[in-house]
């Protein structure tokens, strides 16, 4: 029987009781010294050496998060920087997180028409259509850009609605970096702002045949992030039927409070990213004093303590 993507995410936060997300961007320079400073491991220079240590803490973090989050997102980029073996290790990434019972959103943010966004989507969202590659599995959600329209969305659309295990495409729609607002909060003629006209279109998209759930939540979601929690309210209202993938907690400055209005009264319909502030939490005094040099202890409590929050202003706990 055919999946539905907004079925799969809600029910594993029903089980964990936890609408979060950890994202996943590995720095080099960042990386514990128990692994960038292995004798095999301590090359920044050399790919080899670097995209392994990066992924030796990718591996280690998913372990360390997955009883406790319903999904990873991991950014493309941080692993493309690394050439074909760095698309490899994203990959082998995806099926990691896979195992360890996650939800895994590819952070691409593709933006493209025609070919080149079906191509992206079959990449990305499709199954593997090579006889010698049938074992390798790709995310179960991915972000992309809304501004070519339809032509650029569509592909991603019909490739998460096609496939049998339930897939999403998370559209931006209100992003959290502090440039934004020069476009996506330009008034329109009709008194609109740009992004609200973005979240009318995704909710059109949304609504499309074959995609929603049992819960009522379609497989397109959006991507949404800002302190303002009128905008936040608008514009969860504007996409009832859409999942709001919101990252922006902790190093990018947000509370869990900021979060508070992408949820429904029933406490769904929101999924709350936290990255840097969790992955990196062995650079925290606080917790630092606690746990010392035990990096993974920290990052374990760090997300401990997100989810926590995440579920008070959810009314999950």
């Amino acid at each position: 029987m055919q999946k539905n993507f907004a079925d799969r995410v809600l029910q594993d936060i029903a089980q964990k009781k936890s609408p979060t997300v950890i994202a996943i961007d590995p720095v080099y320079a960042r990386l514990p010294a128990e692994i960038s400073e292995h004798r095999d491991l301590n090359d920044e220079a050399d790919v080899e050496a670097a995209l392994d240590a990066s992924l030796e803490f990718c591996r280690r973090v998913i372990r360390i998060v997955a009883p406790h989050v319903c999904a990873i997102k991991l950014n493309s980029a941080f692993f493309e920087r690394y050439y074909n073996e760095g698309i490899e290790g994203y990959f082998e990434l995806v099926q990691e997180a896979a195992e360890h019972g996650l939800i895994v959103i590819g952070d691409i943010k593709r933006g493209d028409i025609g070919h080149s966004s079906e191509m992206y989507a079959r990449a990305h969202l499709g199954d593997s259509e090579f006889t010698n590659l049938d074992d390798l599995v790709t995310p179960d959600a991915v972000t992309v850009s809304g501004y070519f329209g339809t032509d650029g969305v569509k592909p991603f659309i019909d490739a998460a609605r096609d496939s049998e295990r339930g897939k999403g495409v998370f559209v931006l729609v209100r992003t959290s970096n502090e440039s934004a607002g020069t476009i996506q909060d330009v008034p329109l003629a009709d008194g609109r702002k740009f992004h609200e006209l973005m979240a009318a279109q995704v909710d059109e998209w949304a609504a499309e045949s074959g995609l929603t759930g049992a819960r009522g939540y379609s497989s397109v979601g959006a991507v949404v992030s800002t302190r303002d929690q009128a905008v936040a309210s608008r514009l969860r209202s504007l996409m009832p039927q859409s999942l709001l993938l919101a990252p922006g907690y902790g190093a990018q400055g947000m509370t869990a409070a900021d979060f508070a209005p992408l949820f429904k009264s029933d406490g769904s319909g929101a999924l709350v990213v936290a990255g840097r502030s969790v992955i990196y939490a062995y650079e925290d005094p606080r917790y630092i004093e606690r746990f010392t040099s035990e990096w993974d202890k920290c990052i374990e409590q760090a997300c401990k303590d997100f989810v926590n929050e995440i579920r008070q202003i959810a009314r999950l706990s």
